[in-house]
């Protein structure tokens, strides 16, 4: 498995999220209250930030909740396709 950089890994799963939820047909606010956490936290991950020019770096209980609410496996959130 090839080394990723924290920015690339932010990018994918930034990626990862928005195919996910427009999957779902639900908005950023909904996802953000189900998974506990504030739409603006949500936004930014959306963005593959934690703060501005930041990359970001959910917790381990974030992953896990966003995860359910999407209604898959956490390493299913994690993976991502080879470009």
């Amino acid at each position: 498995m090839p080394q990723t950089t924290p920015e690339h890994f932010s990018r994918e799963l930034a990626n990862k999220l928005r195919m996910l939820r427009d999957a779902k047909g639900i908005s950023q606010e909904n996802v953000a209250h189900q998974a506990g956490i504030s739409a603006y936290t949500y936004q930014k991950f959306e963005k593959g930030e934690s703060k501005p020019g930041t990359p970001m770096n959910p917790r381990l209980f974030t992953l896990l909740a966003l995860a359910n609410v999407f209604e898959i496996d956490v390493r299913e959130l994690l993976t991502f396709e080879e470009k």
